[in-house]
C-alpha cells in the first residue's frame, strides 16, 4: 500500500461510517435547528443554592478511556467510624441545558445514543454540549444529580440517597494508567498524586468496587469477556488495532455504575414513579447453553440458573483464558440482547440475567444515552415534587425506539471494526495466521486470529471444524467497502 493510501484511511473510514448510520437510520449530522438553538446556550447551568448542595470540595475524579471528553459521572468514597463505606456518584445534570422536546432534544430523541466508531464520533449531544457545558469537565463547576450509597465492607447496600449538587472534577484520570498503578505495574499518575488524598481515595473506591463485583458474582452475576479492538491511527494513518482488555480502574467505574442504576430505579419505584428498565430475559435459548456446556464435558440445570452458568464460566476461564472471549461470545448470543421495558409502579419486571439484579435501568451517561436523560427528568420531577414528564404510551413507545437504535448503532460499530480491520489487512494477503474458531453453522465458518483483534470468514477448508477448534489460515481477500475478510484452512 502507498503512503498517498494510507494518508486516505481515516477519510475511508469516515465516509463508510457515515454511510452505514445512513442505512440504520441515524442521523449523522446536527440539522440547522440544532445549531440556532445551540447558538443561545453559552453558560453550564447554575443550580438553586436553596435545593442544592456545594460539594465542590470533595476529592471527585473521573474514570474514562484516554480520548474521552464527554465526562458524564464522577466519583468519590468516604470510610465512616462504623467501618461501612460511603460512594457518592455525580451524574452530568443534562436535563438542565437540554429541554423536553427542544430541537437538540428531538435529535437526541431520534439517534437515542452517541455512535463511536473507529473513524468518527457521532455524538448523541452537540460537542458544545457533550464535552463542555453539560460535561463534568476539570476544575469545572457543574450542576449534578448526586446518588449517594453506603455499603457495609462485604458489599451490603445499607441505605441510599439521591439529591441535587454542584461538583468539581479534580482529577480527570483513564482507565489504564490508574490500573496499572493500582495493580501494581506502572507509577502513580500525575494527576492523583497532584490531589491531596485522592491517592488514598482511589484505593478504597478499588476495594469496595471488588467487593461489589464479588458480591454481584456470588448471587450469579456472569463473568463474561469479548474482545473489543481500539485504533491505532499515525496522523491518519490506521497503523493497528490493539485489543481493549478489562482492568480495575474499568471495575470501579462498571460496579459503581450497576450499584448506581439499582438504586435509582429503587428511588423512583419507591415514589411511585414509572422507569425505564433494562432488562436481558432469561434465555430463551437455554438448551442450546445446556448442549454447548455438555459439548464442553459440564452440566447445567434444565432451566435458566446464572449461578450455575457462573460456575461454569470461571472453569472454562481458568481452564482456557485465550479461548474465553470467544466462548464468551458464544454465550452471549445464546443469551440474546438486552432490551428497555416500561415499568409502571407496582409492577415486576424481568430482571437482567446477565447481572444477577431484579431491578435495573440506565441512568449514569445522559450525554451519552438518551434513556439515561429520560430517567434524569423523572428523578428530577421527583426531587422537586412536579408531576411525571411523561406520558405512559409516550415511555412505552420511547422504550421500543431506544432498543432498536441502540441495536442499530453497535451494528453500525461493528461495521466500522470490520472495515478497518479489512483496511489494515488488504497488504497483508497470502500471509498465515493462528486462529481459532468462533462459529460454525450452516451459513459459514468463522475465525478470530490469535495475533490480532480481526475476525474472518473460513471460505474453504472448513469441513470438521467446530468452535473452539485451533486453526491455521491463509488470508486470501478483503472487501473494505462491504467489511470482508475471507480466509481459507492452511495445508498440512
Amino acid at each position: 500500500m502507498t503512503d498517498i493510501d494510507e494518508r486516505r484511511h481515516r477519510a475511508i473510514l469516515q465516509r463508510i461510517a457515515r454511510r452505514a448510520m445512513q442505512e440504520r437510520g441515524l442521523l449523522p449530522d446536527f440539522s440547522r435547528e440544532v445549531i440556532d438553538e445551540l447558538e443561545g446556550i453559552s453558560w453550564p447551568a447554575t443550580g438553586d443554592a436553596i435545593s442544592t448542595r456545594d460539594l465542590t470540595d470533595l476529592p471527585w475524579c473521573s474514570i474514562d478511556n484516554d480520548d474521552s471528553l464527554d465526562l458524564d459521572q464522577l466519583t468519590v468514597a468516604e470510610p465512616l467510624p462504623d467501618g461501612s463505606v460511603k460512594v457518592l456518584v455525580a451524574i452530568a445534570d443534562v436535563d438542565a441545558l437540554v429541554r423536553k422536546e427542544s430541537a437538540i432534544d428531538d435529535h437526541a430523541r431520534h439517534n437515542t445514543t452517541s455512535v463511536y466508531t473507529i473513524a468518527e464520533t457521532f455524538s448523541m449531544l452537540p460537542e458544545k454540549l457533550s464535552t463542555d457545558l453539560t460535561s463534568l469537565n476539570f476544575q469545572s463547576d457543574r450542576q449534578a444529580i448526586v446518588i449517594e450509597m453506603v455499603f457495609a465492607l462485604d458489599g451490603l447496600l445499607q441505605r441510599s440517597a439521591l439529591y441535587h449538587a454542584t461538583v468539581r472534577n479534580q482529577a480527570k484520570l483513564a482507565y489504564n494508567s490508574v490500573a496499572a498503578w493500582l495493580q501494581g505495574q506502572g507509577s502513580m499518575p500525575s494527576a492523583i498524586a497532584s490531589v491531596n488524598g485522592l491517592d488514598e481515595n482511589l484505593r478504597l473506591q478499588d476495594r469496595m468496587a471488588q467487593n461489589l463485583k464479588s458480591l454481584r458474582h456470588l448471587h450469579g452475576a456472569l463473568d463474561l469477556e469479548t474482545i473489543e479492538a481500539r485504533p491505532i491511527f499515525d496522523q491518519d494513518a490506521l497503523k493497528a488495532l490493539e485489543r481493549d482488555t478489562p482492568n480495575r480502574a474499568k471495575d470501579i467505574i462498571e460496579d459503581f455504575m450497576i450499584a448506581a442504576n439499582g438504586v435509582t430505579v429503587r428511588f423512583l419505584t419507591t415514589n411511585r414513579f414509572p422507569s425505564l428498565r433494562r432488562v436481558l430475559r432469561s434465555p430463551e435459548r437455554w438448551q442450546r447453553i445446556v448442549d454447548f456446556a455438555s459439548w464442553r464435558g459440564e452440566s447445567l440445570p434444565p432451566e435458566p440458573d446464572s449461578r450455575a452458568l457462573e460456575k461454569f464460566l470461571l472453569k472454562q476461564k481458568h481452564a482456557d483464558p485465550i479461548g474465553f472471549p470467544d466462548l464468551s461470545l458464544t454465550i452471549i448470543k445464546l443469551i440474546g440482547r438486552g432490551e428497555y421495558v416500561l415499568n409502571l409502579p407496582g409492577k415486576t419486571p424481568p430482571g437482567h440475567f446477565g447481572l444477577a439484579v431484579k431491578a435495573y435501568t440506565h441512568s449514569t451517561a445522559p450525554n451519552r444515552r438518551f434513556p439515561d436523560l429520560i430517567t434524569q427528568r423523572l428523578i428530577k420531577a421527583v426531587l422537586s415534587g412536579d408531576p411525571v414528564p411523561y406520558r405512559e404510551a409516550e415511555l412505552r413507545a420511547l422504550a421500543a425506539h431506544c432498543t432498536e437504535k441502540e441495536n442499530d448503532a453497535e451494528k453500525v460499530e461493528r461495521r466500522l471494526q470490520k472495515s478497518a480491520a479489512a483496511l489494515l489487512l488488504e497488504s497483508q494477503i497470502g500471509q498465515r495466521f493462528d486462529a481459532i474458531v468462533t462459529g460454525a453453522s450452516n451459513k459459514g465458518t468463522w475465525v478470530r486470529l490469535l495475533p490480532l483483534p480481526v475476525e474472518g470468514k473460513l471460505v474453504s477448508g472448513c469441513r470438521g471444524l467446530d468452535v473452539g477448534d485451533r486453526v491455521q489460515v491463509d488470508l486470501i481477500g478483503t472487501d473494505v467497502e462491504r467489511g470482508f475478510i475471507d480466509f481459507a484452512k492452511a495445508g498440512p
